[in-house]
């Protein structure tokens, strides 16, 4: 009778631990059509324009995998792997390894907050909160050349509870070098940064200060790649419209100043609306702008969308651009590294001064 009772009593000890655990998979698939001309080809001076299948431009597809379990007091203990690939090819990721957007984990308290270890999307990612088409494949890391959507390893991350309306959120990511802040023996050089927000039901603000260094020497040496960031945004709601803008200061300290070489700094501003039509239906509006110095040129995005929720899991998007460059610069709509266009095998930037315009459909799924 003895060991019926502590038999019973080992089997509800172990259905109340695992009822305090619990992983989520979880994933998201992108697909769509896409049109863009204005693509340069900086070896015969000529542009080209493509009709292709594309995955990922309203979102990236990725799927992933968290994990929490309760250990009592308020604390729990975390995971979260996450990777992304390519739904029109089946391809994984591209770099970074088969988690190459998160590898956590770490601890939460409902007091204290939570603290994370691993790879993590870098701190700059915090703009998808304020961009109005969401970081979607033409939008705020565009004029940037991606400098809005990086990953980071070695990370140590803490998110603060809500206090007032406040929240914190910081990052510091090692290099892992001999030298702190990156010599060329590792891939990445010191990085991290800090957000504040405040919200409440009218408003938000963030503001975001965040750097990047050269994984070659520790420096800021590329607005683009190793640099400082200085970032305030808002977001406006008003019923069925959110507003949102944001302001973006990118320096360099060790960039090359010679005539002809790239930008030290840039300044990137963007505005938009988003009107919620109806409970399924939201179009959206926005222009995005950046200027550099050293005769880098400006440009500007101006772009109209919207998408329609077939259900909680789906919907259908679309987006029309186009970007417009002075003179000097050849950005595009999408977030390419610097440099002439290559007629489109490697590189989708325009020739210099000349326009970019894109549109695109697909569908999104969400499970």
């Amino acid at each position: 009778m003895k060991k019926a009772l502590l038999a019973a009593s080992l089997l509800a000890f172990g259905v109340a631990a695992h009822a305090q655990s619990s992983v989520t998979l979880y994933g998201r698939l992108d697909a769509g059509l896409e049109y863009m001309s204005g693509l340069g080809n900086g070896a015969t001076g000529s542009s080209s324009h493509r009709f292709r299948a594309e995955s990922g431009d309203w979102g990236t597809s990725l799927w992933g995998m968290k994990g929490v379990e309760d250990i009592g007091g308020g604390n729990k203990v975390l995971f979260q792997l996450e990777g992304s690939f390519n739904t029109m090819t089946g391809a994984g990721p591209g770099g970074g390894g088969l988690f190459n957007r998160w590898a956590t984990v770490g601890m939460s308290n409902d007091q204290f907050g939570t603290l994370l270890l691993g790879r993590e999307l870098f701190i700059s990612n915090g703009v998808w909160d304020f961009d109005p088409f969401g970081q979607s494949n033409w939008s705020s890391a565009s004029l940037v050349r991606g400098r809005n959507w990086p990953q980071s390893s070695n990370n140590i991350s803490y998110q603060s509870p809500k206090f007032a309306g406040f929240d914190v959120y910081g990052q510091f990511a090692l290099s892992n070098a001999t030298n702190f802040n990156g010599n060329g023996t590792t891939a990445q050089g010191r990085e991290g940064g800090l957000q504040l927000t405040y919200t409440n039901s009218l408003f938000q603000v963030r503001g975001m200060y965040d750097e990047i260094r050269s994984a070659a020497n520790g420096n800021f040496t590329d607005p683009f790649t190793a640099s400082r960031e200085y970032t305030g945004a808002v977001n406006v709601f008003l019923g069925p419209f959110k507003i949102q803008g944001a302001y973006q200061a990118i320096r360099t300290s060790s960039a090359a100043s010679a005539a002809g070489a790239s930008p030290t700094s840039l300044d990137h501003e963007w505005g938009g609306v988003t009107w919620q039509a109806t409970p399924a239906a939201a179009l959206i509006a926005a222009v995005y702008h950046v200027n550099a110095n050293k005769n880098g040129g400006n440009a500007t995005i101006y772009t109209i969308g919207g998408s329609y929720n077939l259900s909680k899991r789906t919907l259908l998007d679309i987006q029309i651009a186009q970007v417009r460059n002075s003179n000097a610069a050849n950005f595009g709509l999408e977030a390419n590294s610097a440099g002439a266009g290559d007629g489109g095998a490697t590189n989708d930037n325009p020739l210099p001064g000349h326009n970019q315009s894109g549109v695109y459909a697909g569908i999104q799924h969400s499970f």
